[in-house]
């Protein structure tokens, strides 16, 4: 008796433990008192409270009373209120739109039967504005810091069926705290009078929120709020944290207000110095990135200096550059790692606005952890790195073009007429408008791919179209003119999922570049070769320094 108690004793623990965290975790989650007894709050006089009460207090003080620079906006929170039930069906109206075809494409995979909102509405509390900053300029923007708060009932229910049953998620009770920078450029003379809105994140922000599965709050589980709160926090500050920027366009290429290319930003990334010995054993192997703000393209990279933390590169880049008024370089120099992710050795900026064109300057600068001034890791010794800089305009071709050289559909470019052509390097510019009547043999989700010089570059993909719209830039950064060269560009169609006609052409045009050398620029619509009556609209540019 005695061998068969122990293994029924050990038999009895191996399931009972496992069993007993399971209920232990329901009884927690679906027995919690949801009727507790408020009490009211004290209120005391401020010259009643002891010093370490106030601040404690000192984070709910409006913006407006800690800082003088900031302005009271009571205005602005009542018209936030009136205006708030309407906003929140707009809004929530604009949210089931957009997400309907994302959650169509999930309908079918992974056992879903059906993705639809039970409960979608953003509740009765709106944000409130503790706040306002105005930064005046000599620029032609405005620039404005709201302080944020919104601790409001909202509740967003999303009900999910999988193989029969129905899984229900539902977000609630979400609470944002933040400081967004939010520009207003460049101000222009018509209607709402600015092009683009870019916003940044000043602070990294505060979010917090519950969490529901299967009617369980599955945010009371002891460590899981506070990784996810700080998870989501800091996934959205490393998004939009100052330098990032989200660009939202509001006016379109025909006002003329959308940013284009004045100049090639030429970069020499020297050497670094006493860079920090990130490796235990052995040295840091150091490289660099570098990329300039608010663009999209990807970052360019130096080699990687293996075992050195006083590495020499002397190698060279170019960027092209938009608004040399507001954009800044990015610098951040990273330890390559062959099998986990590679460690931050520090980063910089180094605003444009510093630079004089076509005059070479030499930058040495301090390498930080991040642009935060009150981050006390900035004070340690990161290293140096020095880079030198040179910013070279574009030439202004005044008379070259007197005016749109939009024409009537061709099969061949337009007609020019012969003068010098520079032999320096330049911008070619690229924009995919639209096409019309494009149709494929077994689908219809045309993109545009185009062809040059080895390069291949393609606009997104728009689901099931024959007239798509695309509005799409690509650059090529050329050292001499393309004279005698021609541009392939071609309608493709992409099936969606598996099938044994997964691509196929929908047409194409070869665009002869001299008439964009000598013309400067070309705006056509073109006639697909290999099509019935398919059309692809293009412009062209050729800008040289």
């Amino acid at each position: 008796m005695g061998f068969v108690g122990t293994f029924l004793g050990i038999v009895g623990f191996g399931f009972g433990v496992p069993i007993g965290i399971i209920l232990g975790y329901f009884l927690y989650i679906y027995f919690q008192p949801t009727d507790v007894e408020r009490e009211e709050p004290i209120i005391r006089p401020l010259n009643e409270l002891d010093s370490k009460t106030l601040h404690a207090l000192l984070p709910e003080i409006p913006s407006w009373i800690k800082n003088p620079d900031c302005d009271r906006v009571d205005w602005m929170n009542k018209f936030m209120f009136d205006i708030w039930p309407y906003l929140d069906k707009a809004i929530c109206s604009t949210i089931r739109s957009t997400t309907k075809p994302i959650f169509d494409q999930y309908i079918g995979k992974y056992c879903l039967e059906s993705i639809e909102f039970d409960h979608l509405t953003l509740g009765t509390l709106p944000p409130t504005i503790h706040g306002v900053k105005v930064y005046e300029t000599q620029e032609k923007q405005l620039a404005i810091e709201p302080g944020v708060r919104w601790a409001g009932n909202a509740n967003i229910s999303v009900s999910l069926k999988l193989l029969s049953f129905r899984v229900t998620v539902q977000l609630l009770q979400l609470q944002i705290f933040l400081v967004p920078r939010i520009t207003l450029k460049p101000l222009v003379p018509s209607f709402p009078c600015f092009a683009n809105l870019s916003v940044s994140l000043m602070e990294k922000p505060r979010v917090d929120f519950g969490l529901k599965l299967l009617g369980g709050d599955i945010m009371a589980i002891p460590g899981l709020y506070r990784f996810i709160q700080e998870t989501v926090a800091a996934q959205i500050s490393n998004l939009y944290h100052w330098p990032k920027v989200l660009e939202v366009p509001i006016l379109d290429g025909a006002s003329g207000a959308t940013k284009k290319p004045v100049g090639i930003l030429r970069v020499k990334v020297v050497r670094a110095l006493n860079l920090r010995k990130m490796d235990f054993l052995g040295k840091s192997d150091p490289y660099v990135k570098l990329r300039l703000s608010g663009e999209r393209l990807p970052s360019k990279k130096t080699s990687i200096k293996m075992s050195n933390l006083n590495p020499e590169w002397n190698e060279q880049f170019k960027l092209i550059v938009k608004d040399p008024e507001t954009q800044v370089l990015e610098l951040h120099v990273y330890d390559w790692e062959k099998v986990k992710m590679h460690d931050k050795l520090g980063m910089q900026v180094i605003p444009l606005r510093l630079l004089t064109p076509h005059e070479m300057k030499t930058f040495t600068v301090d390498l930080l952890k991040n642009l935060n001034p009150n981050d006390l890791q900035n004070k340690r010794n990161r290293g140096k790195l020095v880079v030198e800089l040179t910013f070279d305009l574009f030439k202004e071709e005044n008379g070259r073009l007197s005016g749109p050289l939009d024409g009537d559909v061709k099969h061949s470019s337009i007609s020019w007429a012969s003068h010098d052509i520079s032999s320096d390097g330049g911008v070619l510019l690229v924009t995919i408008e639209s096409a019309e009547n494009v149709e494929g043999k077994h689908h219809n989700n045309p993109y545009a791919l185009i062809l040059f010089r080895g390069e291949k570059k393609k606009t997104k993909m728009i689901k099931k179209s024959r007239d798509p719209r695309w509005s799409e830039e690509f650059q090529f950064m050329l050292e001499e003119a393309p004279i005698d060269e021609k541009i392939h560009i071609e309608v493709m169609s992409k099936r969606r999922g598996f099938s044994f006609h997964g691509k196929e052409s929908m047409g194409h045009v070869d665009i002869n570049l001299s008439d964009v050398v000598n013309n400067g620029r070309i705006n056509e619509r073109y006639h697909l070769i290999n099509s019935r009556n398919g059309i692809i609209d293009i412009e062209i540019k050729w800008s040289t320094i």
